[in-house]
């Protein structure tokens, strides 16, 4: 049996911890000035997968 390749951008994307897959929240890349010091704050922080997601998305890494 071949062995299973990685997605490489899901690789690249996503974090598995043992419980839960995060991501980067949407939309942090430019323009942040003119947001509000509130929606700044929450862009900093991590999203966790809904878990029909995460099922997906751990199928794209195997070995994650």
């Amino acid at each position: 049996m071949p062995k299973l390749k990685t997605h490489k951008a899901a690789a690249k994307r996503l974090q598995v911890t043992r419980k839960k897959l995060l991501k980067r929240k949407a939309g942090q890349d430019h323009f942040n000035s003119r947001e509000s010091g509130k929606t700044r704050l929450n862009k900093r922080r991590d999203m966790v997968f809904a878990p029909t997601l995460a099922q997906t998305a751990r199928r794209s890494m195997p070995y994650a």
